[in-house]
């Protein structure tokens, strides 16, 4: 394992389109971090992608890699339905672990997931990455100081054009829909924010094919007193939006993640402003610093096993309300 100086050795389960950007190429500017094995379904396609972004090994199957004594953790960027049962696997393995969002299938999940992770003492990081980035503690900054009054109302917009019905963001097997491909994003958000787990008060979906939601939306309620909305979609009327909202009884926080992550804006009596981040270091770069701290330093990581219950349980409690099956471990 890591330790005494020597870098995280990763491996990546699957030759994902998101890796490059999550990973790899932050990966090049961490000392502390070094990309060094992929596998996937298909090995030529593997090899490939080996070659291209210059990882040294290869594996011809996701049990070979998680069983690779030279690798420290396992990045998990699989479907969704997957998601849980390889990060169990590269746990029972002893292997840190990097996985994407969302952390599971659904909330009981990733309770087992949650604890599997507890009990080996590894990490277990979900890569919300705008957690980890100055712009979004920022933002928790605000909402602390008071500037903004009493909370009200706490908003997530997340709208994409994504057209191609036959991907596997619109497979239920795969764990696919709005609510989880993107929405999941509003979910973390507008419950950080908002500075707990709402309750959903009620869910309305449009369906892009059986129980797979191509729009969400649902009203919240805090224990607090303020309310919530979430909306997401993969392909309506609707533009491409991402934005949250953030409403107290002294003045409105609106972040644009669009930007991406690096730029919201705050209206109060007194005015408005707004704060700018730089665009170095980019979200990805700055989880990936936390998760390699974590491993080698003991350093706290945000997105904990427990803060995805929390999502999921709010992701459940969407899907049942707009009368569709939660999804399920494939």
């Amino acid at each position: 394992m890591a330790g005494g100086g020597a870098p995280v050795r990763i491996g990546i389960l699957g030759a994902a389109r998101i890796a490059p950007t999550a990973l790899i190429k932050p990966a090049r500017k961490n000392a502390e971090v070094v990309v060094a094995a992929v596998a996937a379904r298909d090995v030529s396609r593997a090899q490939a992608f080996a070659a291209k972004h210059r990882i040294a090994r290869v594996h011809d199957s996701y049990e070979a890699l998680i069983a690779d004594p030279d690798l420290d953790a396992v990045y998990n960027p699989l479907p969704i339905a997957l998601h849980g049962r390889w990060t169990r696997a590269a746990l029972d393995a002893g292997k840190h672990v990097l996985c994407e969002k969302p952390f599971t299938a659904n909330a009981a999940e990733a309770r087992e997931v949650a604890e599997l992770a507890a009990k080996s003492g590894r990490v277990v990081t979900e890569a919300f990455h705008y957690r980890y980035h100055p712009c979004a503690l920022r933002v928790d900054e605000i909402i602390a100081s008071g500037e903004l009054g009493k909370l009200k109302r706490v908003e997530g917009h997340w709208c994409f054009w994504m057209p191609k019905s036959s991907h596997n963001r619109y497979n239920y097997a795969l764990g696919g829909g709005a609510l989880m491909d993107l929405g999941c994003y509003a979910v973390d958000m507008v419950r950080r924010f908002g500075g707990s787990t709402p309750e959903v008060v009620a869910a309305q979906a449009k369906l892009r094919g059986p129980e797979v939601d191509r729009v969400m939306t649902a009203e919240l309620r805090f224990a607090g007193g303020h309310t919530g909305r979430i909306h997401c979609s993969m392909w309506s009327t609707d533009l491409p939006r991402l934005t949250v909202r953030v409403v107290g009884d002294r003045g409105e926080l609106r972040l644009h993640p669009l930007v991406p992550f690096q730029r919201f804006s705050v209206r109060t009596s007194t005015g408005k402003r707004v704060e700018n981040f730089p665009a170095q270091p980019t979200t990805y770069a700055c989880q990936l610093d936390a998760f390699a701290a974590a491993v080698l330093h003991g350093e706290p990581v945000k997105t904990t096993p427990q803060e995805a219950i929390e999502n999921m349980t709010v992701i459940d409690a969407m899907y049942r309300a707009a009368g569709l099956a939660i999804r399920m471990p494939a």
